[in-house]
């Protein structure tokens, strides 16, 4: 009787682990992240703020369609892998290796998405539907 109780205190406590694991990783999730246009050279334009939370929840946008580590052509990026920042091998004046520039990056991915949604809600078309007014 002993050995029944202990295996269900541990069952009990092994699916504590692994829910406050969940809720850990999901409370990571930035609820906005600022995108700024800092090094580009006229910034003419102001920074972009992505609904992150929002994407990853309510869009259920796969973490891999924007976090990516590139080996021999294929994303091998996973959910939990650190994430880079994008400068690291997108810089904001040329293209390095198979790594577009930074702006460019962000246009083809946001942009593109959008685009195949076909949606009003999903803007692509205007500067200002993401990007906001800036301050001088």
């Amino acid at each position: 009787m002993k050995k029944g109780l202990f295996a269900v205190i541990i069952l009990i406590f092994s699916g504590l682990v692994f829910l406050m694991a969940g809720m850990l990783t999901a409370a990571d999730v930035a609820d906005v992240i600022i995108i700024e246009n800092k090094g580009h050279d006229p910034d003419r334009r102001g920074p972009v703020k992505l609904t992150h939370k929002k994407h990853a929840e309510d869009y259920e946008v796969a973490c891999s369609e924007c976090h990516h580590e590139y080996e021999n052509g294929k994303n091998v990026w996973k959910e939990g892998d650190p994430v880079k920042e994008c400068i690291e091998c997108h810089d904001t004046a040329e293209k390095r290796d198979n790594a577009d520039k930074l702006q460019t990056a962000f246009h083809n991915n946001c942009q593109g998405c959008h685009r195949e949604l076909k949606d009003k809600e999903a803007p692509y078309r205007r500067c200002t539907d993401c990007h906001e007014r800036k301050k001088n």
